[in-house]
């Protein structure tokens, strides 16, 4: 499975999770694993699934973004394994039976939503027992370290106080970031078991990148032993949580 691994997306290191689950799904007996990716957008991680053998259903509410998907499913040959839903993660239960999905993904959606408790629960309504979730959420204090490095230290400070972790100067779709805890805290009590909690984009999104395969290799050697490692995991990009629904 491949998916891509541009800002928002997530990285190399959050795809291997999601392979290692999908082996998990596998080994209980699920051959071709349920996923729901809310949220979805234009399908980065809905046709890499589909092609990987599995049932997916994508809830976004944006057209334009589901015809992308569309037509990434049809040129990838996947299209009757994708079940497409224009709606938003709100009605999430009018389209998925409850306990069915052995694996769901909420992607940079946590920010935008306008209530991440009720969208937690709905998703957590929608995993069957054993199974997992994968949330990517933008981290509150990479945004004020950002800043405060460029020079916006009024926004930086802002970032920083506020209970959302957003200012002034934020786009208006995003309503609020997330540390470690608040993200934890969220998971636990929608009753989900928080499995691991790693950075995604520690310094690839910062440093500026050679173009040579070696140094690829030895960033992603750097980010997969960052991304674990707490006081550098805290300044990721992003925060990537795999939590799962007890049996």
């Amino acid at each position: 499975m491949r998916a891509e691994t541009s800002a928002g997306h997530g990285s190399a290191a959050v795809r291997k999770v999601l392979e290692t689950e999908l082996r998990a799904a596998r080994a209980r007996g699920a051959q071709e694993p349920v996923v729901v990716d809310v949220g979805g957008g234009s399908g980065v991680w809905a046709v890499p699934f589909a092609a990987a053998g599995c049932r997916v259903t994508v809830v976004e509410p944006s057209l334009d973004a589901l015809a992308t998907l569309e037509r990434r499913a049809a040129e990838d040959g996947v299209s009757d394994r994708i079940t497409v839903v224009a709606d938003d993660s709100d009605a999430l239960a009018d389209h998925v039976r409850p306990g069915t999905a052995d694996l769901v993904l909420a992607h940079s959606l946590l920010e935008v939503v306008d209530d991440p408790r009720r969208t937690v629960d709905a998703i957590v309504e929608a995993t069957a027992p054993g199974g997992a979730v994968s949330v990517l959420v933008a981290n509150r204090h990479a945004a004020v370290l950002h800043r405060a490095l460029t020079g916006r230290l009024v926004e930086a400070r802002e970032l920083l106080s506020q209970p959302d972790g957003v200012c002034a100067g934020d786009s208006e779709t995003v309503l609020r970031r997330f540390d470690v805890d608040r993200l934890t805290t969220l998971l636990a009590e929608a009753g989900l078991t928080v499995e691991t909690v790693r950075g995604d984009g520690v310094v690839s999104e910062i440093v500026t990148p050679e173009d040579t395969e070696s140094w690829e290799n030895d960033l992603a050697e750097f980010e997969a032993v960052a991304a674990g490692a707490a006081p550098l995991r805290d300044i990721a990009a992003r925060l990537h949580a795999l939590a799962r629904v007890p049996r």
